[in-house]
């Protein structure tokens, strides 16, 4: 009688990616999966703007997520040693493992503006939740509120405080929804008019300091803000970088199409913090389910002596909430190019918070019957990677 050698893999990172690379693996039962995460909980980041009205709390216990036989270390990783593949952890221990999927995901950029890191609030991480939260609490009515940033996370913070009565100002720094058609970003614009949000963009609407009480615009206007939330940029951990391993210049690891490192044969990223032939998927819950789940093929492939497919996946749109009341869903291509079409309104705020809800869903599908979950393919990736390539001989 003959026993199977078990093969350790550590994910690191415990969000959309990382759960369902997770969960994926366990569809080969020598499999032994080890979850590395720096908080004992699952963190909704489609729901942080939420937490700061408190409409959601943005968790989700690992128990509902997470197989039972995923190994949870909470700690956070400080260093991955490819030779000695090892992973050291803040804690003083160490991990050792025969895979490693890095899923580390995204954060808030560091805001390089004069007096933002000291005068303006950050929404890109759970914690950053009660603080946002306690500020704009203690803010008198009809005090303005900046939100810095005409995203997809500026704008559904500007429109969730405006909807509970908050004096908002959205300084866009360009365009508003700089992703969105011109129909859809007028669906956008009507809402924040209904819901008295001021919004500042074109030519000269670029924050340029951060003042305790005020915000200064590129054109030279100075506005008034009791609270300053800074939403522009998006980055990633710096973990890929200070271990030795090739990243782009945003600092997410380099690796092939099969998601696999470009140095190193037995390390996998997957989610915002993966940088495909350089040409990474737009930073998204939307990219990370799938492209976690594909880093996990991958390594079962490398187990199994197979060669790893490449990836392949679809995007359908982006769904932007506007308060609780509305949304808009930005209907897309495949390949993410935007079209002309979407849905807006109430109609749209029920398509969004079931997206959400199935986004949980997917996840806990996964962890009782691994190998459940699927995504949408076809997004050709051709142009993609042309572009990438005429870029790096410029």
């Amino acid at each position: 009688m003959t026993t199977s050698k078990q093969t350790n893999v550590v994910v690191i990172g415990g969000g959309y990616a990382g759960v369902i690379a997770a969960n994926h693996l366990r569809t080969n039962p020598d499999v032994a999966v080890t979850l590395i995460n720096p908080r004992p909980v699952f963190v909704e980041r489609i729901r942080l703007h939420q937490l700061v009205t408190g409409s959601d709390d943005a968790i989700v216990d690992y128990a509902d997520v997470l197989g039972a036989d995923v190994r949870l270390v909470v700690d956070s990783a400080v260093r991955v040693d490819a030779p000695a593949r090892t992973v050291a952890l803040a804690s003083g221990d160490t991990v050792a493992y025969d895979y490693l999927i890095y899923a580390v995901g995204s954060t808030g950029a560091a805001p390089t503006v004069p007096g933002a890191a000291e005068f303006a609030y950050a929404v890109s991480e759970f914690e950053h939740g009660e603080p946002l939260r306690a500020a704009v609490a203690g803010t008198r009515r009809g005090e303005p509120v900046a939100v810095v940033g005409a995203g997809p996370t500026g704008i559904e913070m500007a429109t969730e405080l405006a909807e509970e009565g908050h004096a908002v100002t959205l300084l866009c720094g360009g365009v508003l929804g700089p992703y969105l058609s011109n129909p859809g970003r007028r669906s956008v614009a009507k809402v924040m008019r209904r819901l008295d949000v001021t919004v500042v963009d074109g030519p000269g609407s670029k924050v340029t300091e951060v003042r305790e009480g005020s915000v200064v615009l590129s054109d030279g206007r100075e506005l008034r803000s009791a609270v300053t939330i800074w939403t522009a940029g998006f980055g990633v951990p710096d973990l890929a970088r200070r271990s030795g391993l090739t990243t782009d210049g945003l600092g997410r690891l380099l690796t092939d199409e099969t998601l696999t490192s470009v140095d190193d044969p037995f390390i996998v990223a997957a989610g915002d913090a993966s940088a495909p032939s350089g040409a990474p998927l737009r930073m998204s819950c939307q990219a990370a389910l799938p492209l976690g789940a594909q880093a996990a093929n991958t390594v079962l492939s490398r187990i199994a002596g197979i060669e790893p497919a490449v990836i392949n996946q679809a995007f359908t749109g982006q769904c932007i909430s506007l308060g609780r009341n509305a949304a808009t869903i930005q209907l897309a291509r495949p390949d993410d190019r935007v079209m002309p079409l979407y849905i807006g309104g109430r109609a749209a705020a029920t398509v969004k918070e079931a997206v959400c809800k199935g986004t949980i869903s997917f996840l806990a599908k996964e962890a009782r019957k691994p190998g459940s979950y699927f995504w949408l393919k076809g997004g050709k990736r051709a142009q993609r990677l042309a572009e990438a390539d005429t870029a790096s001989v410029r």
